[in-house]
């Protein structure tokens, strides 16, 4: 039996030892995921997010996969940055649906200053009504992080999206090197990290093992791992994208949890394309959170009463929400 490599959080994963994990026996693999992940979580409860495109399309970026890159040919028409009272009011039921963390997304390449006071006040907001927050924006310059960070934001998404060897072949518009600049700026602000990658863009396997090996080799582990499945966008670059094999998936949720014990592993995209059954193997092998709603940014998601249903025959249980505290370290009042 090859050697356990579970037993702490590691930041000096090689290429071969993640290879030789990943091509184990399909069941020996997820016997050891799923360990690793009952040893750090309850292997019963699923955290549960919730997100929001707060600006869609016009982004001047080329990511072959996004319908709302301005260069594909989507025809998604561009919108305004959404009002802050707009956006609680969502927030408000999804956490009234449940949801612990609130993730908002807008399709910019970076945020201009003059939108950050609007930011700020959504991010303020949400932690108000005593969920956990997140938010996408692109590229941030240290000032701008800065801002997020004293306006309290919880987390920050910013994919790498796949290896660094492929990351040429799906983005042009900006480097694997500005990813990882913005996501060392949020880290060392103290804003947690979520950041994970896609499946289905027509990388190889070794490229998703690369891209598991970089995000477990960052100076601290990103809290949360979302793992997205291609949904094909019509227009885009990947629209006739082959889709990914369901076990090759669950190998890269099982060698996510081995590689990062302590994260959150997120099943985000491409639900709509997985069976339950399919689902089912990638919660046992370690992911532990998910996107609720029928709407994941432009592309769709399995509704919440599919989910419920899916819960209730795997005996599974939404994760509580954790207290959230203020800067003086005061549990925030919910409202």
């Amino acid at each position: 039996m090859a050697k356990d490599l579970t037993a702490r959080v590691r930041h000096d994963w090689t290429r071969t030892e993640a290879a030789d994990l990943y091509a184990r026996p399909f069941f020996d693999l997820l016997y050891q995921a799923h360990t690793v992940h009952r040893a750090e979580f309850d292997p019963n409860r699923i955290q549960m997010s919730r997100l929001l495109s707060i600006k869609t399309g016009g982004c001047p970026e080329d990511c072959s996969y996004c319908s709302q890159s301005a260069r594909n040919g989507s025809e998604l028409s561009a919108s305004k940055l959404m009002e802050v009272e707009r956006v609680l009011a969502e927030a408000r039921k999804a956490r009234d649906a449940g949801a612990t963390r609130y993730c908002m997304g807008a399709a910019w390449r970076s945020p201009k200053d003059r939108d950050m006071a609007a930011i700020e006040a959504m991010v303020k907001g949400v932690r108000a009504l005593g969920m956990e927050t997140c938010m996408t924006l692109g590229m941030l310059s240290g000032e701008q992080t800065l801002r997020l960070k004293e306006a309290g934001l919880d987390y920050y998404n910013h994919n790498i999206d796949t290896s660094e060897a492929f990351y040429g072949e799906v983005i042009t518009t900006r480097t694997f090197a500005d990813r990882l600049e913005t996501l060392e700026r949020v880290r060392e602000a103290g804003i947690k990290v979520c950041t994970g990658g896609i499946l289905g863009m027509g990388e190889t396997a070794g490229d998703r093992i690369d891209m598991l090996v970089a995000l477990a080799n960052l100076p601290e582990q990103p809290q949360s791992v979302p793992i997205n499945m291609l949904i094909p966008m019509e227009g885009t670059p990947l629209q006739d994208a082959a889709p990914v094999d369901p076990f090759d998936f669950v190998r890269v949720i099982a060698l996510a949890r081995i590689m990062m014990p302590q994260s959150h592993v997120r099943l985000s995209a491409g639900r709509t394309e997985m069976s339950d059954e399919t689902q089912a193997l990638c919660f046992f092998a370690g992911a532990n959170s998910l996107f609720m709603g029928d709407t994941l940014l432009t592309a769709p998601n399995p509704d919440q009463d599919r989910d419920m249903v899916l819960f209730g025959r795997l005996g599974l249980k939404p994760e509580e929400a954790a207290p959230i505290l203020e800067p003086t370290g005061v549990p925030a009042a919910a409202s």
